[in-house]
């Protein structure tokens, strides 16, 4: 997923819950797609951060070699200007771009089925 170009909000917006419960029929079924979502994306910025941040690791414990890196603190920056992945889950969510199931339906279609 590329972040960048989401259309979620960067900043706190009111949202209608008829919206949100449309894709479930159940409010709370959405709210918990939604945060299992929102905890993925999470994982993978974090993930992403880590990986390009690895890149400026000193492992040498010169304080001469101490300094502020430029480019460290550009990524830093950008990624704290990334919507938050609650927002980023919920605009995918409202989309139709998130998969969710619960099992416990499919199970009990599956045996009635039998």
């Amino acid at each position: 997923m590329d972040y960048k170009k989401s259309n979620a909000p960067t900043s706190t917006i009111t949202r209608d819950l008829r919206e949100i419960e449309k894709e479930t029929g159940n409010v709370y079924e959405s709210i918990v797609a939604i945060s299992r979502r929102s905890n993925q994306i999470s994982v993978e910025i974090k993930e992403e951060l880590s990986r390009k941040l690895e890149e400026f690791a000193s492992y040498t414990d010169n304080l001469e070699e101490v300094f502020e890196n430029r480019e460290q603190i550009e990524i830093s920056k950008y990624y704290e200007r990334l919507p938050k992945s609650t927002a980023i889950a919920i605009e995918e969510f409202i989309e139709g771009n998130v998969y969710h199931r619960i099992p416990e339906e499919e199970e009990i279609k599956s045996i009635s089925k039998e």
